[in-house]
């Protein structure tokens, strides 16, 4: 790099502020600057990434390695397609329920019940079944029912919040669903399935959660799930993909992720599919499913190579940029072992702002999400105070989500250790600040 290009490199730097934030979230600034000059030329085209065609020749090769690295850095069997969509998460909460209903009737055309399976865990997975329920819950009626399987909030203090993953005893799976639907990672709530026992990526041992946690059984319960079957599993993945490896992924009909958390700007949904579950929509509407708009029907995807209208080139290309990146610094195993060290440091000084009286945690450690901790600033005028003195020092989104308030420090790959070290430290100038006058709690007696 040239003396010049070091300079706009340390001013851009310089200029940018810690995007805490939960979405879209931060981008590592050398994919930011390589995109910057895209925008204007890409690959020597004369043309711009924001202007050329998706069926040009440059994108097709974009767009087909984008998903040669997705297969490659989360060992993506052949079995599943990685197919490239839009709508965000929400779009799929319809798209996975239209997509499996229409599996289901061309697998029995004559069942008379199809059932539908929901963990909820919080705010989106709440959101997916009231989804669920106005696609399949009409005057005429479908057939379909929609059945909880378990419910977070049953076991909470106030039996409103989600504050931890159920524990297996309560969890009931019905004997035949057509689809099973959790979400991985809770961002409002800030409840996330436990990391335990996942094979070993790019040459990296098996690792599990710190022993102190794993006593509290927070995994999903795939052992609660048929043996020899091919599973109707859907996994909303949209603020937990790429940042650690996904557990069991070939036995899941369904995962997907909207790229804005972890990979690159909005507007794509990786949709990873598994080929019994890319049907013919159209047929299983004439036996009378759910008819499928074209835009969510995982075939139309797949038959027209990812590209049956314009996708989102631009967010597609920064998501090549950001994979490759990835790749380059160790891929997955390096962001697991990232991030495990990046919410340690955000949950220990919690707990030290817990004995003080300063903090609460709003969740169960055990249950505690790795890319979003939500905690509350106890005292009047305090949580201001708190957001006040993070501004000054250039730190941004540190403010919950509107439904549940407090604070929510979110810790996507691109947001680096050093960023969470200077976080970590405003925390704690916080705590001593305010701890003045106030009696700390026994050690014992801090909630975990």
């Amino acid at each position: 790099m040239t003396e010049q290009g070091t300079s706009t490199t340390a001013d851009a730097a310089a200029n940018r502020v810690i995007n805490f934030g939960a979405g879209p979230s931060a981008l590592p600034l050398p994919v930011l600057q390589e995109a910057s000059q895209a925008i204007l030329n890409f690959q020597n085209t004369g043309i711009g990434i924001a202007e050329i065609s998706h069926r040009s020749k440059e994108f097709t090769a974009c767009i087909q390695d984008v998903e040669q690295q997705i297969r490659t850095q989360l060992q993506v069997p052949p079995t599943h397609e990685v197919l490239f969509l839009a709508g965000g998460g929400t779009a799929q909460f319809a798209g996975a329920v239209l997509n499996m209903l229409a599996r289901s009737w061309l697998l029995n055309p004559e069942k008379q019940e199809r059932t539908l399976d929901y963990v909820l865990t919080g705010s989106w997975s709440v959101a997916a079944k009231k989804e669920a329920d106005r696609l399949v819950v009409g005057p005429s009626g479908t057939g379909v029912r929609v059945n909880v399987v378990v419910d977070g909030r049953e076991g909470s203090v106030d039996g409103k919040s989600f504050e931890s993953i159920p524990g297996r005893e309560k969890w009931k799976f019905s004997e035949d669903s057509d689809l099973i639907y959790y979400c991985e990672n809770e961002t409002v709530s800030g409840t996330q399935f436990g990391f335990e026992d996942v094979p070993a990526v790019e040459g990296q041992e098996p690792v599990g959660e710190e022993s102190a946690l794993a006593k509290e059984k927070t995994t999903f319960p795939f052992e609660l799930l048929p043996e020899g079957k091919l599973w109707p599993l859907v996994g909303d993945y949209s603020s937990s993909f790429m940042s650690r490896p996904i557990p069991r992924l070939a036995d899941h009909a369904i995962i997907y992720a909207g790229v804005q958390k972890n990979l690159g700007p909005a507007g794509v949904t990786i949709v990873i599919v598994r080929h019994d579950c890319i049907v013919d929509v159209d047929a299983a509407a004439k036996l009378g499913a759910i008819p499928v708009p074209a835009c969510l029907s995982y075939k139309a995807f797949k038959d027209g190579k990812n590209t049956p209208n314009t996708p989102s080139v631009f967010s597609i290309y920064v998501c090549g940029l950001v994979l490759k990146r990835n790749a380059e610094l160790g891929g997955i195993g390096y962001y697991l072992e990232l991030n495990r060290r990046k919410k340690e440091k955000v949950y220990k000084v919690v707990k030290e702002g817990e004995a003080k009286r300063v903090l609460r945690l709003k969740v169960k450690e055990a249950s505690g999400s790795w890319m979003n901790v939500v905690f509350t600033v106890l005292g009047e005028g305090a949580e201001a105070r708190f957001l006040e003195g993070a501004d000054e020092r250039g730190m941004k989104g540190l403010k919950g989500h509107r439904s549940v308030g407090g604070i929510r420090v979110s810790l996507y790959n691109a947001v680096t250790e050093e960023e969470v070290d200077k976080l970590v430290a405003y925390i704690r100038e916080f705590i001593q600040e305010e701890q003045k006058g106030k009696p700390s709690l026994p050690s014992e007696t801090v909630a975990v």
